[in-house]
């Protein structure tokens, strides 16, 4: 798969030939319609900035709105504080396992718990180290102190925002054992790749899908294609529990182990042979169970999980198709085979030098329009003072001396919302501010 192509390249120079930006500013002014842009007069209309109207009028108020529950979630809810028992935690866990195909699954109370039962599941020895991207979260990493684990900071590919395959090479030595992959903001990571260079170096390949429910790469869902994987589902996530977590395995040991780090009450449902079966009763010294309200409502948001992404999909890329044909914007990388879902917000990055303007320039004439936008600025992990203390770590992490990609990430990036309705006034007025403001840049660039 390439990572550095830019499918964008030939439609964006057939827009340029045939509206050219200050048309494409009069389009989104209604003064002509795209036919008439390429022999549209010089004049364009005023930024809101500098006194004109706002692009962007329609209402918002609900156009982000999440977690978004009905009354069948409220009803279920009702009926469970009246009869309490906790039926619906492994009715949510059977759910799971027959939506994406996965031998074992475990719900937990939140996504870090998820992840930390993988990670004593996995069972490496004491100084193994586990290679991640520093564009992360410490979701997945400060646990790995609590096993006398390695964290391995590594650079991120500047078009995905994801785990730099090479970086990912460089940083393998004899104590590597496993490589996880962090699915950022719902891209799916290069697995095939990342499989590849694992399967090649006798590694592991572990999965953080908590921004990433229901992608796939090709036909396989993301959280399937390593040893195993941990899912959030707080409020926020694609699929919202308002505060859960559940992790998926391949190995029936795997599971066993997982699970008895943290239900203290079901080692005992284990077949005979299992080692973990003496546990039941003390477990591991953990409880990590989920509530059932919270399974309640991630089974219900999860039988239409798939339709809302495509829906949801759908419409950021009808708004991102038609605003990186501007110079110098461009969206996440997404490769052939890769099927990405939406967490929150919508990404995408200003090249100053193609489009003439800086990031910030670019953000406050959007902004002034009526949009929200910002810039988007990541506190890299290694620069969290966690990282650094030993007193906190049996075996110290390695970070990196410099990240590149990180840096160029945190210079270029914009963040727009992820709508969670059907908004197509607002998908229009959205390109319509874009293509107002970049018939400007000539202006703001100077400015």
């Amino acid at each position: 798969m390439e990572a550095n192509g830019n499918h964008t390249n030939a439609t964006r120079r057939d827009f340029l030939k045939t509206a050219g930006v200050l048309g494409a500013g009069l389009v989104a002014s209604g003064a002509v319609s795209p036919a008439h842009a390429a022999d549209a007069p010089r004049k364009v209309e005023t930024l809101a900035m500098n006194g004109g109207p706002k692009a962007i009028t329609a209402p918002a108020a609900d156009a982000t709105k999440w977690p978004i529950y009905g009354d069948e979630e409220i009803d279920l809810v009702t009926k469970l504080l009246r009869n309490p028992g906790y039926g619906p935690v492994a009715e949510f866990e059977d759910a799971w396992k027959a939506q994406f195909g996965s031998p074992f699954a475990k719900a937990h109370c939140n996504g870090t718990n998820a992840l930390t039962s993988m990670l004593f599941a996995c069972d490496y020895p004491e100084g193994s180290e586990i290679i991640v991207c520093d564009y992360s979260t410490w979701f997945p990493l400060v646990p790995m102190r609590l096993f006398g684990l390695v964290p391995v900071l590594v650079d991120a590919n500047p078009r995905t925002m994801n785990i730099d395959l090479e970086a990912f090479k460089k940083a393998i030595t004899p104590k590597t054992r496993a490589v996880l992959a962090v699915h950022w903001y719902g891209m799916p990571c290069d697995m095939e790749e990342i499989g590849a260079i694992a399967k090649e170096r006798g590694i592991d390949v572990l999965e953080d899908a908590s921004h990433a429910h229901g992608a796939k790469v090709k036909d396989t869902w993301i959280g399937n294609w390593g040893r195993m994987a941990g899912f959030s589902l707080q409020s926020t996530k694609p699929l919202p529990a308002i505060e859960g977590g559940i992790a998926v395995y391949k190995e029936r040991g795997d599971y066993e182990r997982a699970v008895a780090y943290g239900n203290y009450d079901l080692p005992g449902s284990f077949p005979e042979d299992s080692p973990y079966r003496k546990y039941q009763g003390t477990a591991f010294g953990s409880k990590l169970r989920i509530h059932p309200v919270a399974a309640i409502l991630a089974r219900v948001q999860l039988r239409d999980l798939v339709k809302r992404n495509t829906e949801g999909v759908a419409q950021m890329k009808q708004l991102n198709d038609r605003i990186t044909q501007l110079p110098g914007l461009t969206a996440q990388y997404e490769g052939p085979g890769i099927h990405r879902v939406y967490y929150s917000r919508n990404f995408l990055y200003v090249d100053a030098k193609q489009s003439g303007m800086s990031r910030d320039k670019v953000v406050e004439a959007l902004k002034a329009e009526g949009m929200d936008v910002a810039a988007y600025t990541l506190k890299l992990q290694h620069e969290y003072p966690i990282y650094r203390e030993d007193k906190w770590w049996r075996h110290m992490p390695v970070l990196p001396t410099e990240t590149p990609a990180c840096d160029e990430l945190n210079g270029k990036t914009i963040s727009l919302p992820y709508f969670t309705s059907a908004q197509p006034e607002l998908v229009e007025q959205y390109a319509a501010a874009f293509e107002k403001v970049w018939a400007h840049k000539d202006s703001l660039g100077k400015g």
